[in-house]
């Protein structure tokens, strides 16, 4: 049967619902808008995701990746010096007449068909005024298009100025944590660290179902290395084509991706940096196994002018499902050493790296010097934080910082005279820097609703949930042909060997064989076990596989390892 995008998707969502993967919070309630529930089987669906991700960015990756644990809540701090109290922000526009708020740039981009991303709200009230949109709620006049920060704010404890947010990325704690994970790395780049936890975001109208949420959770991983250092990724160890559009090709209107090795997309100059190509090649094998295909994929690079503030250059992985077409499944960003600079100056905390040269070499270097005796004049016991970041910072920076008049490191105004730069013939040993960093981000709730849209079929009037064994919630179902005691005993002692086994099994004697096999087919079971009379001669069962519905005989002594070689990834 041949679905439209708009039937398949809202028979997808009525099997979510009906059958336990995700439904509206609060529903006794009315809902709330952005957030949902994962159900019994929509958590475990999630949680192998999860697990498979681990297996890709961490545990594939054991050489150079660790993972760690953040809190949800940072203070104010944190996210000044991450710019975005000042960047992280949406506009939005109220109807004079109704006091409805929408999304300027979606509202904009829904009235009249325009591309509106990035545009500032200078630009969009031009757009409004002159296209003379209206409110579609009432008809009313628009106000001023203004800006909203998406942040979710909150206070630690009971103190007025205890303001702090709750996190939209995991990212911070990773880059405030660099230096701890980094020392108990034994001091070797290049190194990830990986964290899976909940983020919140404020939308201002969240759209399409499971694809924009306001709390999700986040697969990340901030990966630090030297900008300098000529380490060339293990293509090989993912080998596949990915398929790029690009932001040149964009703005010349030319919609066609083009198709290039990862090695290649560097060679090129279509990426920047050989660690975003791969990951993006890690990327790509990783979603394979959701089940979308190398052809269902697409890298889009976004424009400067929808770059986040911190990337260099960004790539959005994107894959077509029903009624919502091409979403954003991850993000891969070069966000250089953005994160880490930034709180090296509003904490004032060291967070360069030393690395030794393979040979000594002479140059001419110019450097900072700080001259500490007018520091402390002017800080006093404060000067012992800044002196290391004033001898960090580069020749030119310091110079115009010079110029200016003007020096404000961790908060403290440093007299200009503190400093000075030299130029000097050293025996260079040795570098200090900030390391840049590559950053892969995938949103798990979105995955399990990707995941479901592209495994949803039908056929002969049944709905057959075709997911990848590794991802199905349950591995193998379990049923006696009847409800005869000795089938009955022999079916509960296999289910209960599954389960000592680790897999996730359904035990069923409930109705006809046929409306069993229905129902584990409807919820993507790839496995089911049925005892029979044979049974009881031969000790073996019959098997019937998901997909092709065909039937094996298999020994119950075999039954657990036959199984787990049919799902890659199996521990057992």
């Amino acid at each position: 049967m041949s679905l439209g995008d708009e039937e398949k998707y809202d028979k997808v969502v009525d099997l979510a619902m009906r059958r336990g993967f995700f439904w509206p919070s609060y529903e006794i309630y009315g809902g709330l808008a952005g957030f949902y529930d994962l159900g019994p089987l929509g958590a475990l669906l999630k949680e192998n995701i999860k697990n498979l991700w681990l297996d890709y960015f961490v545990f594939k990756h054991q050489d150079m990746v660790v993972l760690v644990e953040t809190p949800v809540i940072a203070p104010e701090a944190v996210f000044k010096a991450s710019g975005h109290l000042e960047s992280f922000t949406d506009p939005i526009v109220a109807c004079s007449k109704c006091n409805k708020i929408y999304r300027a740039d979606h509202l904009l981009q829904d009235s009249l068909g325009v591309r509106t991303e990035g545009m500032h709200p200078e630009e969009l009230n031009a757009l409004i005024k002159e296209k003379g949109v209206r409110c579609p709620s009432c008809g009313g006049e628009l106000g001023e298009v203004r800006t909203f920060n998406l942040l979710f704010q909150t206070n630690v404890g009971p103190y007025r100025h205890g303001t702090a947010y709750l996190r939209p990325e995991a990212a911070q704690g990773m880059f405030t944590s660099f230096k701890r994970v980094f020392t108990s790395m034994r001091y070797t780049l290049p190194v990830g660290i990986a964290q899976v936890g909940r983020v919140a975001r404020n939308e201002i109208s969240p759209r399409q179902g499971m694809v924009r949420l306001r709390e999700f959770t986040i697969m990340e991983v901030e990966f630090f290395f030297d900008p300098e250092e000529p380490i060339t990724p293990d293509f090989n160890r993912f080998q596949g084509r990915l398929k790029i559009l690009t932001a040149e090709s964009r703005r010349s209107g030319v919609e066609e991706p083009i198709t290039v090795k990862p090695e290649e997309a560097v060679a090129e100059g279509i990426v920047l940096n050989p660690w975003l190509a791969y990951w993006m090649s890690v990327a790509q094998a990783f979603v394979k196994e959701i089940g979308l295909g190398e052809g269902e994929v697409v890298f889009e690079e976004k424009l400067p002018e929808e770059r986040a503030h911190y990337s260099r250059q960004t790539f959005d992985q994107l894959v077509a499902i029903s009624r919502w077409g091409w979403v954003e499944i991850s993000g891969h960003a070069y966000r250089t050493d953005y994160d880490l600079s930034r709180h090296m100056q509003f904490s004032g905390e060291d967070m360069t790296v030393y690395r030794e040269l393979r040979e000594p070499k002479e140059a001419v270097v110019r450097r900072v010097v700080v001259d500490e005796a007018v520091l402390r004049e002017s800080l006093g016991e404060e000067a012992v934080k800044v002196v290391n970041i004033l001898k960090s910072f580069k020749a030119d920076e310091a110079e115009r910082m010079i110029k200016d008049g003007e020096v404000v490191v961790a908060g403290l105004r440093v007299p200009a005279n503190a400093l000075r730069v030299v130029e000097e013939v050293e025996v260079i040993r040795g570098r200090r820097f900030v390391p840049h960093v590559i950053e892969p981000s995938f949103g798990a709730e979105r995955l399990v609703l990707v995941a479901l849209d592209k495994a949803y079929t039908e056929e002969g009037g049944r709905v057959v949930l075709k997911l990848p064994p590794r991802i199905a919630p349950y591995k193998l179902a379990v049923f006696p042909l009847v409800t005869k005691d000795q089938l009955r005993s022999v079916a509960r002692r296999i289910y209960e060997e599954a389960v000592r086994a680790g897999l996730t099994v359904i035990y069923d004697e409930d109705g006809s064989i046929g409306r069993r096999y229905a129902r584990v087919d409807e919820i993507g079971v790839p496995f089911a076990v049925t005892v029979d009379y044979r049974t009881l001669d031969d000790g073996t069962v019959t098997v019937r596989l998901r997909d092709t519905r065909e039937q094996v005989r298999v020994g119950i002594d075999d039954l657990i390892r036959w199984v787990a070689n049919r799902f890659t990834g199996s521990q057992l």
